[in-house]
């Protein structure tokens, strides 16, 4: 996956969706209702990540599937986040299906009048 720009629009696709730059971070922050989902940004190696909340066992299913290109979050709670080296040959289906799982992760987490507000608008 050389070129992940298409990242961005498809997180901003989603409803609710905001994206904030977070600058100690050096990584753009993808949010629903306050509470992020992803965010994308450089390893300390350098090399681009994205880092997204998933369900701890999808995100075992994951790091087992993908060793050494799906890890647990970069500097994040490593049960519930998972890092991905976007050059690590992972399929762009599989990670539009991570993205929409950490997105619909979060949403669930939501109160349920917020959840309908995002629903609905």
């Amino acid at each position: 996956m050389n070129n992940a720009s298409w990242i961005d629009a498809y997180c901003l696709d989603k409803k609710g969706v905001e994206k904030v730059w977070q600058a100690e971070w050096k990584a753009m922050k993808y949010l629903l209702h306050g509470k992020m989902f992803a965010y994308m940004g450089e390893h300390k190696t350098g090399d681009p990540i994205v880092t997204m909340k998933l369900p701890p066992e999808e995100g075992l299913t994951l790091r087992a599937a993908y060793p050494g290109t799906v890890i647990p979050g970069y500097y994040m709670n490593k049960v519930h986040w998972n890092t991905l080296y976007l050059e690590g040959g992972v399929p762009e289906d599989t990670v539009q299906k991570m993205l929409d799982s950490a997105y619909e992760t979060v949403l669930k987490s939501l109160p349920k009048k917020a959840q309908r507000e995002i629903i609905e608008a």
